[in-house]
């Protein structure tokens, strides 16, 4: 599987990501066992960028990640995870479904982006991880937190960072604008942007992808398949986690179509369509199995034709002057 960098960076990643919000029992339960084979599975498969996140599932996904790569060579992989949201132990009954997570509700989450909690997030994300270092350290939806998270969660980081603590700084969210305001006015070296820029959605494209290619910043896209949408075309199927409109369902439909003609799964052009702009250097796909992580992998190394995007675009089902992948593969 192909290595790239981080944009300006000294960090090497995968251009496929292992998501692990999955292995954290989002939306249903997943075993230990069946965690750290779709671990196992995707590094055989070449991956070597994992990231996770206190928030997937209060704590279980880091729990799991660490203990699958525990043994592997700790130099040739990169871990990401998230501050912003500290975990409180909370008494309440029942489970963490309420925020998408089969889990005990046995903490609770507190937003946190002053300097003391990121200082604290990470230290519990080590101790959870049960490795001696975080590679990228991203700041977490800080949608509703931007001013905090400028003004205190982003210099602590800078400080680990000069320190050696942190090869990295991130910021990962949902949404394109905010995004670009990190960009522009801090020295992030990477951005996780999230179902902004895929086969359906391509507002990445207006100020953030230019930017952070003028800047240096490395980009890693997720959500590439828009919760659902782009992986099975459906009716009633979800883009971004709820039931896709019938104008996206009839687009989707359009789209899978021309790739039929051509040869290639829809999802196979979903993964490599990001590839096309300079500044992204992985795609981050959530992985709960090892058929999973194997499918994923698998889906990344497919052939697809430049006349595809061509069709795409004379179609009027991809923007004319969107960038899309130069070579096959």
């Amino acid at each position: 599987m192909r290595q790239s960098r981080l944009a300006r960076s000294t960090l090497t990643v995968s251009e496929l990501a292992f998501g692990a919000a999955g292995i954290g029992n989002l939306f249903t339960p997943v075993t230990d066992d069946q965690a750290e084979r779709a671990v196992t599975a995707a590094w055989d498969a070449g991956v070597r960028y994992f990231d996770t996140a206190p928030h997937y599932g209060l704590g279980l996904s880091e729990r799991r990640l660490g203990a699958a790569l525990r043994d592997r060579p700790r130099d040739e992989y990169l871990l990401s995870t998230k501050v912003g949201r500290l975990l409180e132990p909370a008494d309440a009954d029942g489970t963490d479904l309420a925020a998408g997570f089969a889990v005990p509700a046995t903490h609770r989450r507190v937003w946190d982006f002053s300097a003391d909690g990121v200082r604290r997030s990470l230290a519990d994300s080590l101790e959870r991880l049960g490795l001696d270092r975080i590679d990228i350290a991203y700041l977490h939806d800080p949608d509703d937190h931007a001013e905090q998270a400028l003004d205190e969660a982003y210099p602590a980081l800078e400080r680990l960072r000069g320190e050696g603590v942190l090869g990295a700084i991130g910021v990962g969210m949902n949404q394109a604008e905010p995004l670009t305001r990190f960009v522009r006015d801090t020295d992030v070296d990477a951005v996780l942007l999230a179902g902004r820029y895929t086969l359906l959605d391509q507002r990445g494209l207006a100020g953030l992808l230019p930017l952070a290619a003028d800047r240096g910043v490395g980009v890693v896209i997720g959500g590439v398949f828009n919760s659902g949408l782009l992986a099975a075309p459906r009716p009633g199927a979800t883009f971004d986690y709820a039931t896709a409109p019938d104008h996206l369902v009839a687009r989707a439909l359009d789209i899978q179509t021309v790739c039929e003609r051509h040869g290639v799964p829809l999802r196979a052009a979903a993964l490599r369509f990001p590839f096309g702009h300079p500044a992204v250097a992985s795609v981050l796909v959530g992985t709960r199995s090892a058929a999973e992580a194997e499918d994923a992998a698998a889906l990344l190394q497919h052939p697809v034709p430049a006349g595809l995007w061509a069709e795409l675009r004379e179609r009027g089902l991809l923007p004319p002057d969107v960038p899309t992948p130069a070579r096959e593969r």
